[in-house]
């Protein structure tokens, strides 16, 4: 069946185009060949990227921004241009709005820590009952240090957040709404569009995770969304570790104090005090990570080369696929039910605990995720202490779904 499927999907995207660029793609797992179903933990690297790494320590390795020798040019000149292929990337108006900063965690730390400061006591922040703990624990710090509210806007059954609620939880003292783009639990995709404009006709403004969105959507265009703040990873979209995004817009980030001290984001700096650089460089403090940048502009330009409409398609199907096979095994339970889901479903199956599920799916080289998934609200909504993660990229097939399945039915033969 699922040969079946490949041939006629072929058309659309054959992810046998791309899955020779991935080292990791041929590896064996206990005899078997890796099916690796985690890309909403972190994706593989193409070789390209794995190489630039290499190049960049190997020919231009040094500081930035600070050097007036031929390495100092060369380094400076890779990391700023990868910040003009980030705002390429995300349809930024200006360089000036993209931030380099370790992950989006990080990058939602940074609005909370910094933009916070603005707020009084009493001001308030709406977040979503489906958010990553990365969207939820950093609210919830800055209320405890400044007496921020934290209101929640509620999902339902389907995994689909309940926005007609919305306008009912913005008051006159709604500061910011920050919403995922896509849950990280259940693939919804959420009506970011929908949402901002609820938000900003409140006098609110919105930050958005876009952790699971940039490397299943064929565009993220910031300003059509009309985010105020957009973050994500690059890891999550086939670039090195350390190194993500926070997109902001200009005026906004020009009236945000730094978020932390150090060299290379201040102007001036005597004992009397010290005045700040202009954004971006005011939010980045200290040595960045320079060989990540210049990896995740290198992940931009391999995404640029491939037809992004006709991948993002093909994942549809290949989601729609793995949710009808995950349906068809006796026991198991799908998480939700979106109108518009992308790249990622979480299952349960009656009787087997996840972690041990996801020991017997290793055993037939099938890498998914099991937990918590650092969301645990939403298995407090459905009522599961962990489920069961499938995630997919552009470079996964029907037939890694299948030995799933297989591995997925051997499973409940052993323990359920």
């Amino acid at each position: 069946m699922g040969e079946m499927h490949a041939a006629e999907r072929s058309r659309l995207w054959s992810p046998e185009r791309v899955r020779g660029d991935f080292p990791a793609l041929s590896l064996k797992i206990n005899g078997f060949p890796l099916s690796y179903l985690d890309n909403a933990a972190t994706t593989q690297k193409p070789k390209v990227v794995i190489e630039r790494l290499a190049y960049f320590y190997a020919h231009e390795n040094a500081n930035i921004h600070r050097g007036v020798h031929r390495l100092a040019e060369l380094a400076t000149a890779a990391y700023e241009g990868a910040r003009e292929r980030v705002r390429r990337f995300v349809n930024a108006r200006s360089v000036e709005e993209i931030v380099f900063v370790r992950g989006t965690t990080e990058a939602i730390n940074l609005v909370a820590a910094s933009l916070g400061t603005l707020w009084q006591r009493g001001d308030e922040v709406v977040v979503s009952a489906m958010e990553h703990h990365a969207n939820i624990v950093p609210w919830q710090l800055l209320a405890e240090r400044q007496g921020i509210g934290v209101r929640v806007l509620p999902m339902n059954e389907a995994g689909e957040l309940e926005v007609e609620k919305l306008p009912e939880l913005l008051t006159p003292r709604t500061r910011l709404v920050a919403v995922t783009h896509v849950s990280n639990v259940l693939g919804t995709m959420n009506p970011i569009a929908e949402i901002v404009r609820m938000a900003h006709a409140a006098g609110a403004l919105v930050l958005v995770d876009g952790a699971q969105a940039v490397s299943h959507l064929a565009a993220v265009d910031v300003q059509a969304l009309g985010a105020d703040f957009y973050c994500f990873s690059g890891h999550k979209m086939f670039a090195p570790t350390g190194i993500g995004v926070l997109y902001g817009r200009q005026e906004l980030l020009a009236e945000m104090p730094p978020y932390q001290g150090g060299g290379d984001m201040i102007r001036t700096v005597s004992f009397a005090g010290s005045t700040f650089a202009d954004p971006p460089y005011r939010f980045e403090a200290g040595t960045p990570p320079i060989a990540e940048a210049v990896g995740l502009g290198c992940a931009i330009d391999y995404l640029a080369q491939w037809d992004r409409q006709a991948a993002e398609e093909y994942e549809q199907e290949l989601l729609d696929y793995t949710i009808a096979r995950l349906r068809a095994v006796p026991g198991v339970r799908v998480l939700g039910s979106p109108q518009r889901r992308i790249g990622v479903v979480s299952f349960t199956l009656a009787g087997v605990h996840a972690h041990d599920l996801g020991t017997v799916l290793d055993r037939y080289g099938v890498a998914i995720r099991v937990g918590h998934h650092c969301a645990m609200p939403v298995m407090d909504f459905y009522r599961v202490p962990a489920t069961a993660r499938v995630s997919l990229a552009m470079y996964n097939t029907f037939e890694e779904i299948d030995q799933m399945v297989m591995a997925l039915e051997e499973a409940r033969r052993l323990l359920g």
